[in-house]
């Protein structure tokens, strides 16, 4: 269905699994779309092909734009491309991010600081790019794709990931309290386990330190192994990551202040969705008790 208030958006990390998802769900639902793209030209250059392809077939508004979230330059190079071509930016949807399985102690300090670097500061890069524009225009919205592991039952040998993920959500929820005067939405979109659909588990990365991950196999080595079947057991044969796409879409289609901070998309059922519940009520219980109760985002209760 059409959307009869096109909005022009930039997804990060959008060559693959949700973020490719995304940007096609929203274009075909009539918004413009920039899909942030590492290293078009080579590494990338068969997402980007594809990109256009489907854009073609179908018709829509969808383009391709380089971006990596590890580089200011590069992150602020997107955004004046967007600006420059659309004249405006409605529509920041945090996608980028990358998975790593193993123990947590054979991951070195650096590829700890990597993982980071990608899945929370990079959204900080995007939104020094992006919100000077949307401030201006006292207008927007910033979507976050979260991890149920922030607050569900998480598995071992993810800690990385998870600790990731965790601080990227603190972040998404600091930022919606000090957006929402300039009159910017913020929404986090929790998924759950998808072992199919996406390509996290496929493309995870892997310890440094082979020695200390050896250490692990003898207790471990098969759970590790069988990590990624055992998370899909708990997955119903009908879930579909095209899910998480769709409830994109339904927030950037929701009126300007009616948006509610958290939409879970989790067939695994691994319990985030009632632990955000209680903790998003102590928190807006906190707010109203401190007069900050105007920094709430819509659905916020006691």
């Amino acid at each position: 269905m059409l959307t009869d208030t096109p909005r022009t958006i930039l997804v990060t990390g959008a060559s693959s699994g949700f973020g490719a998802l995304t940007v096609r769900a929203l274009a075909e639902a009539g918004h413009t779309v920039y899909a942030g793209i590492r290293q078009t030209a080579t590494r990338n250059a068969p997402a980007v092909a594809d990109l256009g392809r489907h854009a073609a077939a179908h018709r829509v508004s969808l383009h391709a734009v380089d971006l990596d979230v590890t580089s200011q330059d590069s992150a602020d190079a997107a955004v004046a491309h967007v600006l420059a071509a659309e004249g405006r930016l409605d529509v920041v949807v945090h996608n980028a991010g990358h998975m790593v399985t193993g123990p947590a102690e054979a991951f070195t300090p650096g590829q700890l600081a990597d993982l980071y670097d990608v899945n929370v500061l990079g959204a900080q890069r995007v939104n020094r790019a992006a919100l000077p524009h949307l401030r201006e225009r006292g207008e927007g919205l910033l979507v976050w794709i979260g991890s149920s592991s922030t607050r569900g039952g998480c598995p071992p040998f993810l800690a990385p990931y998870f600790a990731a993920k965790a601080a990227m959500d603190a972040l998404a929820v600091s930022y919606a309290g000090e957006l929402i005067r300039f009159g910017i939405d913020t929404a986090i979109v929790v998924p759950g386990a998808f072992t199919s659909g996406t390509n996290h588990f496929a493309h995870a990365g892997t310890p440094a330190d082979t020695e200390r991950a050896a250490a692990y196999d003898e207790r471990y080595g098969a759970l590790l192994a069988g990590l990624d079947q055992r998370l899909a057991a708990l997955v119903p044969p009908d879930a579909d990551a095209a899910q998480v796409a769709e409830a994109v879409v339904r927030l950037v289609d929701l009126p300007a202040g009616r948006r509610p901070l958290r939409t879970h998309v989790d067939p695994s059922r691994d319990g985030s969705e009632v632990v955000s519940a209680v903790a998003d009520r102590i928190r807006a219980d906190f707010f109203h008790r401190a007069g900050l109760e105007d920094l709430l985002t819509a659905g916020s209760s006691l």
